[in-house]
């Protein structure tokens, strides 16, 4: 099904056709797949965004939702500000859509344990997006992995969403996903950062013409 609507909105996407609002239908039935079916396809979102941009008649709340948290899955890539920036300043301030909003700013300041706390409120529109959960700790390990060295085993469970989620299976999982390793009980190595700096040559070039007044000032 993924594959045929990809084939179906490679014409429906390109030229004018892209602002054509009786695409919508199609467009937002794409997105429903995307929720389903756990793929992901941003020129197609941004694509809906537009249309209901020049088209508010069209405007429909749960979509617009819908590509907003698949955006967050998709993190450290800029997508979700590629997409908030197609919205106007009543959309953002409603109240689910601005709840998706506080969520991206404590996953982008990575206030991670907050961050779960507020996808437990937010359960009803997070569980509907198959993957979410998991693409969010991706995000964790991500972020976990260029900044640690070491780190205390309770904390990255609570990282990636606290016991009630995490239990030893699913922790040894992730550590093994990243190639991480369990130093003790107590302690799971995750890189040596010192191996991650890297120097680099900074070379300056100067034309003659650029200095040539200066240097007929000083004669």
């Amino acid at each position: 099904m993924v594959e045929a609507m990809k084939k179906k909105l490679v014409e429906m996407l390109k030229g004018i056709e892209r602002y054509n609002p009786d695409n919508l239908l199609t467009l937002e039935q794409y997105v429903q797949i995307q929720v389903n079916e756990n793929v992901y396809d941003l020129d197609a979102n941004l694509a809906v965004l537009k249309l209901y941009q020049l088209n508010p008649q069209h405007y429909n709340k749960d979509i617009v939702c819908m590509i907003l948290l698949k955006a967050l899955t998709n993190l450290p890539h800029t997508d979700f500000v590629l997409c908030k920036c197609l919205l106007n300043e009543r959309n953002l301030q409603h109240p689910e859509v601005a709840n998706i909003l506080d969520l991206a700013n404590l996953l982008e300041e990575c206030q991670f344990q907050i961050a779960w706390s507020h996808i437990h409120k937010m359960h009803d529109a997070c569980s509907r997006i198959v993957g979410f959960n998991d693409s969010i700790r991706k995000f964790v390990c991500h972020v976990v992995g260029i900044t640690f060295q070491t780190i205390d085993k309770s904390l990255l469970v609570e990282l990636l969403g606290g016991k009630s989620q995490v239990n030893d299976s699913v922790l040894k999982q992730w550590v093994k996903k990243y190639g991480w390793k369990e130093e003790s009980d107590k302690i799971i190595f995750i890189s040596n950062q010192d191996e991650n700096i890297k120097t680099k040559n900074i070379t300056e070039k100067i034309e003659f013409d650029h200095v040539a007044g200066l240097m007929a000032a000083c004669l």
